[in-house]
């Protein structure tokens, strides 16, 4: 479980191309969710080892100076809120601005690291105007160039040695089955009509999370915590406050789940938002069950569910191995077959196959099918075991990893799921040196 990071200020400091330079440095995320006003951004990335979730807050570039400093700083407020550290950037081409003073004012009041950092620093002149950031009263500053990276590694080793351990919880042995999704799908819906009609339930626990609700509920004789992240919006006319909640609220849910149900709904289809939220539930491993909502409403556009599915999975790729259920929650069609292939996904994630199994169904498969030959060398994959890990990773050992590529990774992961069946269930698959 990882921590977040926000990153805060005024528009046009420099945050997105900070925040596109850190994750595109390593295997993360690199989204943008479609907002009212701007493109939302949100990712994972690492530093020294450390993982941790990043969002950039971005701006409101909506109607008069006053509306645009208040939106500013309810974004702050929200991120303050949810976020384990805060890096607050400024501009030293433009100084000290009154905006910069308002968000200042409320990170003063915070107890929670706060990192300073003084944008577009590239010569020693500006160096020296960056002396001025400390009438902010935020103490110690970090100058960089976030177009060229300069001075990035000395912010990162800090801010990760800043960032709290997480503890895992131990004693929290049920499953956590998430309902994620874009404000409006019927996350809200989906889950009062479970609870309505099912008699097992057993009690509410609080969250992790503020404002997240673990159900604890039993269905088909299994007993897992479900956690709504539907009751995330704050009462507030303005549609970006919300959007940047549920984006924050979602990152929470999805670290925390065993099996994300992703809602979407059907006269929307898979858009931007909703497939950056399936490629985060992905790059964090967790299983993944499509639930298309509101289907009464297409069906009588007689859009077939093949079709439908095929259009989500071409979005997809390459994951395509998840399954799909078409529900609405209006009339209660196929709510519990959403449970009971969720439940099906977590048992697939939680799959250990035994390594004499692997052995037998893989290596007279790789003898027909070798890795192609890299520069005259042939590779040869003597061994293989599942990684004593929560989710499925597997180990296959060889004499030349390196020069296994890609698309034969694709072609064993694939088999893997034909073989033993991981529907729903990202595969992680390794070459190590045997």
């Amino acid at each position: 479980m990882s921590n977040i990071v926000a990153i805060v200020g005024r528009p046009n400091v420099g945050k997105s191309t900070f925040f596109n330079r850190l994750i595109q440095r390593r295997e993360a995320i690199v989204d943008a969710v479609s907002g009212v006003t701007r493109d939302r951004h949100y990712g994972k990335s690492d530093w020294n080892g450390k993982e941790f979730s990043l969002i950039d807050t971005g701006g409101y570039v909506l109607g008069s100076d006053d509306v645009f400093e208040a939106e500013i700083d309810k974004q702050v407020e929200l991120a303050i809120d949810e976020a384990d550290a805060l890096i607050f950037m400024v501009d030293v081409e433009t100084g000290v601005t009154g905006m910069d003073e308002d968000v200042a004012e409320l990170l003063r009041k915070v107890n929670k690291p706060v990192f300073l950092v003084v944008n577009k620093v590239d010569n020693g002149k500006r160096a020296a105007d960056a002396v001025e950031f400390y009438s902010l009263g935020l103490g110690e500053y970090y100058t960089i160039a976030s177009i060229n990276g300069s001075g990035t590694g000395e912010l990162l080793d800090a801010l990760v040695e800043a960032l709290p351990e997480k503890e895992e919880v131990e004693e929290e042995v049920l499953p956590r089955f998430a309902v994620v999704g874009r404000p409006n799908a019927g996350k809200s819906s989906f889950i009062n009509a479970l609870i309505g009609e099912d008699r097992y339930i057993v009690t509410d626990v609080a969250g992790t999370t503020r404002d997240s609700i673990d159900t604890k509920y039993n269905r088909f004789g299994f007993e897992f915590n479900l956690v709504d992240t539907a009751g995330i919006r704050r009462k507030s006319k303005v549609k970006e406050d919300l959007e940047f909640y549920s984006v924050m609220r979602s990152v929470r849910a999805i670290e925390h789940a065993d099996v994300c149900l992703l809602v979407l709904d059907a006269t929307r289809g898979f858009d931007g938002q909703v497939q950056n939220i399936f490629w985060l539930a992905q790059r964090n491993r967790k299983g993944i069950v499509i639930l298309v909502n509101k289907w009464d409403l297409v069906e009588k556009d007689h859009k077939s569910m093949k079709e439908y599915e095929r259009v989500i999975k071409q979005q997809m790729e390459p994951f395509t191995d998840v399954p799909v259920v078409f529900i609405s929650v209006l009339t209660k069609q196929r709510i519990f077959k959403a449970i009971e292939t969720a439940v099906e996904v977590y048992h697939n994630r939680s799959k250990k196959i035994k390594t004499s199994k692997l052995n037998e169904v893989f290596l007279p498969l790789i003898e027909n099918y070798p890795p192609p030959a890299y520069k005259a060398k042939y590779v040869k994959i003597k061994y293989i075991m599942q990684l004593p890990t929560p989710q499925p990773q597997f180990a296959f050992f060889c004499n030349l990893p390196q020069y296994v590529k890609e698309p034969y990774k694709r072609f064993l992961e694939n088999k893997l799921r034909e073989k033993f069946d991981f529907k729903g269930v990202p595969i992680s698959v390794y070459m190590r040196k045997k």
